[in-house]
């Protein structure tokens, strides 16, 4: 019923599977080639931290132009981003460049800001009500992704003369296709932004984030999304120090991301009836299991069942997350939120992939897991102590 009433959905659930094959085959090959390019070893995530940060640069960029020239609009900007971010990679990888590798990985982060993105596109002229299942529904988009596109990194690692440039060709293919799709997207989002509301957000970002709703989302959501980058960037690195092979290192990644998104099949409705805070929380404990569970050794199966926990957690927060801003703002408060959102959420990777290179490289393994442990430690005391807080004023 709801896919009737906003076929959008439908739209940029395909756009979403679209542009998590190309995340999946970055997530596991990007790690490999940078420690492969790189001329020291602790700079093997370097290019995954300049992804994150082209993702940082693009979000105001990309709000403002689809505040002018409507959603849709911008969301084809950024695939565009990506198609030459995968044609700049694979020819990086062809001339054993670093510095293109780690320039096309900037630009990649365009692409990934523009998908940041659509769940919030999902959520114009959505009821309040139905914001968990619109949302849940753009996000299972990457249950396709994960099915195919381990598959299609393996074959097209070796499809050219150069090792794993093909994976990169594959990326634009993905990246153009997701273009042609989204001039599906209903007129109305084709629009500047600015025609449907006769007067601008009145309130500024600073008095959006001294909303105690608004920053709770913003906190979670971001701290969800950050140790799930964390924990996934080191994962491919972690496999490979240990003997395993890269078929095995995508076999966890193909689990972690169905882990990402299987979850919103039920998640939605979950947070529509039982409420998103509790749901944030019911993902921070699986990230937390997932932590405990890769302490367990370096075998295949504990690196399997932590990579599906830590998806699975991330899916809970980052849904609950979204609802929670769309109810703590309004219509037109939204175009200010959003980007803060996505601000923080990708400030917070920047941080962690970074930090994983580092960690990955001097302490290892059990140390990048022990981290993540301590910070949702933090989290759950912060969030006691608001609660005290609260109940003083009363």
């Amino acid at each position: 019923m709801l896919l009737k009433h906003h076929p959008q959905l439908l739209t940029l659930s395909i756009a979403q599977a679209l542009y998590w094959s190309c995340s999946i085959i970055g997530i596991a090959l990007t790690g490999l080639v940078g420690q492969r390019l790189s001329p020291w070893p602790v700079l093997a995530t370097l290019p995954l931290t300049l992804l994150v940060a082209g993702n940082l640069l693009s979000i105001g960029q990309l709000a403002r132009w689809m505040q002018r020239h409507g959603r849709a609009r911008g969301l084809q900007y950024g695939a565009l981003l990506g198609l030459a971010a995968g044609l700049l990679a694979a020819w990086a990888v062809v001339q054993a460049s670093f510095g293109l590798f780690c320039l096309a990985m900037l630009l990649l982060g365009g692409y990934q800001a523009s998908a940041g993105f659509y769940r919030f596109t999902a959520l114009d002229g959505m009821p309040a009500e139905h914001s968990g299942r619109a949302a849940a529904w753009v996000l299972a988009g990457g249950i396709a992704a994960a099915l195919l596109a381990p598959t299609l990194a393996i074959q097209a690692a070796d499809a050219l003369a150069t090792p794993l440039a093909g994976a990169y060709v594959a990326i634009a293919v993905l990246a153009l296709l997701a273009c042609a799709l989204l001039q599906c997207l209903p007129a109305r989002l084709h629009l500047p932004m600015q025609a449907k509301s006769a007067a601008e957000p009145t309130v500024t970002r600073r008095q959006l984030w001294q909303r105690p709703a608004l920053q709770q989302a913003i906190i979670l959501s971001a701290c969800g999304h950050g140790l799930m980058v964390l924990v996934m960037n080191a994962t491919p690195l972690a496999m490979h120090g240990a003997g395993h092979s890269l078929a095995s290192s995508t076999q966890v990644i193909q689990w972690h991301v169905l882990g990402m998104f299987a979850p919103s099949l039920f998640a939605g409705r979950a947070v529509d009836r039982f409420g998103a805070r509790r749901l944030a929380w019911l993902g921070a404990a699986l990230l937390a299991a997932s932590a405990c569970v890769a302490q367990v050794g370096m075998q295949f199966m504990p690196f399997l069942l932590s990579s599906l926990l830590l998806g699975a957690g991330w899916n809970l927060m980052i849904l609950a997350g979204t609802s929670l801003l769309n109810q703590a703002s309004t219509h037109q408060e939204r175009s200010q939120a959003q980007p803060m959102m996505e601000w923080s959420n990708n400030g917070s990777a920047a941080l962690m992939s970074l930090s994983c290179g580092v960690l990955i490289q001097t302490l290892g393994w059990q140390a990048v897991n022990v981290a993540m442990l301590l910070t949702l430690a933090l989290l759950a005391w912060q969030d006691v102590r608001s609660a005290w807080a609260a109940r003083a004023q009363v």
